[in-house]
């Protein structure tokens, strides 16, 4: 009895000593925990975004949580997700913001419990809200672009049609803005004849082209948010017997994307790595979790002009180097 006893009592203090070195919180072999919230979880640039982040994850000792929103734009869901993976004990949550100003009560009660939040792809507004971002320069893509689409007019009197995203959505802003940049004209130019919303999807891409063909029939370069809407403009311009004098620009590098540069649909784009953004955010979380030092401030993931018709002064790589790095 006195033997079993005292076994019993040793065995008592060292699972005492075990708990009490974690706070009472977590014993010594739990598995920090990292969160990931996107968007939606079928746009194949969120499919690869989880992809990077799981593959990091694995590599740094982690445990991947993740959620998304039901649809883009879907706020409610996104503040739910914070709320759960606090709950549940993160050491650090990335996220791609569908609302870049409502969210920020939300991260604000994350940080506030000593998570560590980081934006990826999409800043909150205003960008300080996170502890940092890990995204493509938005308006870098934009610009690049712009840049092309110049040279590639070569002195051609341009009619411009902008296909963007939505009112007041931080991403969209920076590539239109980008783009303006790039082509050296300003803001209400007269150059640019019509602009329209698409939320980034190829129907409302088509429509939105229909309805700017309408309204400027002689519209010879179009801009575009993303690649879906593209191609949602090349359809309406094939429509017309107009795809093959219209130049159409683009942004994201997905690989359907890729190969609508690759068969001439659309000139140029500029293509981003999600992969990149959550494999680098895992890894500061994983930091963060080993030392306690906080990542900070903007980390620009990259973006690269994609083509097969490269133009004087402005650097880009061709379909092949595009589709070894595209996503979707």
């Amino acid at each position: 009895m006195n033997a079993r006893l005292s076994a019993g009592l040793l065995i008592t203090a060292l699972l005492v000593t075990g708990c009490g070195g974690g706070g009472g919180t977590q014993t010594a072999t739990t598995t920090p925990k990292v969160g990931l919230i996107t968007k939606t979880e079928t746009n194949p640039f969120f499919v690869k975004m989880k992809e990077g982040a799981q593959k990091s994850a694995q590599a740094n000792g982690l445990e991947l949580m993740s959620a998304a929103g039901k649809f883009d734009g879907d706020n409610a869901s996104q503040i739910t997700a914070i709320e759960n993976m606090v709950a549940a004990g993160v050491k650090g949550i990335l996220i791609t913001p569908s609302d870049t100003k409502a969210i920020v009560p939300a991260i604000k009660k994350a940080r506030d419990a000593g998570v560590l939040v980081i934006a990826l792809d999409t800043p909150t507004d205003p960008q300080d809200a996170t502890d940092a971002l890990f995204a493509t320069d938005n308006f870098k893509a934009g610009e690049l672009i712009g840049q092309y689409a110049k040279a590639a007019m070569a002195g051609k009197p341009a009619k411009i049609a902008t296909l963007d995203l939505a009112p007041g959505v931080t991403v969209g802003q920076l590539r239109h803005d980008g783009f303006l940049k790039g082509f050296g004209v300003p803001a209400g130019d007269p150059s640019v004849v019509c602009s329209q919303d698409t939320q980034g999807d190829q129907s409302k891409g088509q429509t939105a082209m229909e309805n700017c063909l309408q309204k400027a029939p002689d519209i010879n370069l179009v801009y575009t948010i993303n690649e879906p809407a593209a191609m949602g403009a090349y359809t309406a311009l094939k429509a017309k017997g107009r795809e093959k004098d219209v130049l159409i620009v683009s942004v994201d590098g997905g690989c359907t994307g890729v190969k609508a540069v690759q068969s001439g649909q659309i000139a140029a784009t500029s293509q981003q790595y999600p992969l990149k953004m959550a494999e680098d955010g895992v890894k500061a979380v994983a930091d963060f979790a080993k030392t306690g030092k906080k990542a900070s401030g903007y980390t620009d993931t990259g973006v690269t002009l994609i083509t097969d018709k490269s133009v004087t002064g402005v650097e880009a790589k061709d379909t092949a180097f595009g589709l070894a790095n595209c996503w979707g």
